[in-house]
């Protein structure tokens, strides 16, 4: 499945002295930045908007080596990332009342020291957890390329066992942080990466998202995550489907409860979609062999241009309606908790939702069950 890469800080993580000069409810950020760094180059504090777009916060300059941020606190905490003009990668620092004081050198951002304020030492302490098993899995990647080149069949296959372990270490370290750490921001921002990366399940989420603390749910991925449980629960099987309308590929506006049949295929893909458009061929073939039985279908595409939307459409065969926000993963993807295309819903006659994510003789196997 293509995934939504919602830019989110859980998964890189996996890869890779204020003088009380604020206000009680300000924070501040002083940085002391080793190695030969230009007087008034420039500094940016962003964080990422509702659109997952970086967006700046704040800059400042370089001084003898040195910058400051100070500002109005959110009575929660949210991540921020600092970038230093014409210096590869970034800081991220959690923004909360209160001082923090971070030492780096310019070469090596990645290794840099914090301390101050509860959220940041708690989110350092993960890094270094997560800094560990990451060096770790790159040293025996390293050995399996140099037994490759060697010829060396059996290291080679040892070291795939050994990464594998790795990976499946950090996937726990993960899981397990968020579950013992119910009042650190980072345990959200891993929830979520989760939720990207589907590697748990709905009710295991669900369980860690419930034992978060109030102050954590109540952050902006804290309020995101509880929508998308909220929609899964309506989207789920037994629900009636949510209805929408969106415009077709002539402008007209299309309502889902204007195209339901017997059995209706509500379909979320886009002409981007690899694995969408390598499915088609089977739904073309179940919607001719099906559709005068009582099937009908609605494709709904994340696509972001209408002319590449169109294309896939008269390429591929697809007779039945479609319709399209042309917004990448819109409002409508949002209300089916769609975060991974190809997406399906298999409505029967009263728009209840009987099955998901169906496909393959799986999809027929069920089409015909329902209308046979």
């Amino acid at each position: 499945m293509i995934q939504k890469s919602l830019g989110i800080l859980a998964i890189a993580l996996l890869m890779v002295a204020c003088g009380g000069k604020g206000t009680a409810d300000s924070y501040t950020i002083d940085v002391n930045l080793r190695g030969e760094v230009a007087d008034s180059t420039l500094v940016y504090l962003k964080k990422i908007n509702e659109q997952n777009q970086p967006i700046d916060v704040d800059t400042v300059k370089v001084i003898g080596g040195h910058f400051y941020f100070e500002g109005q606190a959110d009575s929660v905490p949210e991540m921020h990332y600092i970038f230093i003009d014409k210096i590869r990668g970034y800081l991220p620092v959690i923004v909360e009342k209160g001082s923090v004081e971070i030492n780096v050198q310019k070469d090596s951002l990645p290794f840099y020291k914090v301390k101050g304020t509860a959220q940041n030492e708690l989110f350092h302490a993960f890094n270094k957890g997560s800094r560990a098993i990451g060096e770790k899995l790159q040293t025996t990647q390293a050995d399996l390329q140099k037994a490759m080149g060697e010829g060396d069949a059996a290291s080679a296959q040892a070291y795939r066992e050994e990464i594998f372990e790795l990976q499946q270490e950090g996937k726990d370290y993960n899981v397990n942080y968020a579950k013992n750490n119910p009042n650190a921001y980072i345990s959200v921002l891993l929830l979520q990466g989760m939720r990207a990366s589907q590697a748990l399940g709905e009710k295991e989420q669900l369980e860690i998202f419930e034992s978060l603390s109030p102050e954590i749910k109540n952050t902006k991925v804290g309020k995101l995550l509880q929508k998308e449980f909220e929609s899964s629960k309506a989207t789920s099987i037994g629900s009636t489907a949510p209805n929408f309308s969106a415009p077709t590929p002539t402008g007209e506006v299309l309502a889902l409860n204007e195209v339901l049949g017997k059995v209706t295929i509500l379909d979320f893909w886009a002409a981007w979609c690899k694995p969408c458009r390598a499915e088609n061929p089977n739904v073309v073939r179940i919607y001719e062999k099906y559709h005068d039985k009582g099937l009908n279908i609605m494709g709904v595409s994340l696509d972001r241009k209408t002319e590449d939307w169109k294309k896939a459409i008269a390429d591929d065969g697809l007779t039945w309606n479609h319709v399209s926000n042309v917004k990448y993963f819109d409002e409508i993807a949002q209300l089916y908790n769609v975060r991974a295309i190809p997406a399906t819903f298999i409505l029967d006659e009263n728009g209840v939702i009987v099955a998901k994510n169906l496909r393959g003789q799986a999809l027929e196997d069920k089409i015909a069950e329902m209308l046979n």
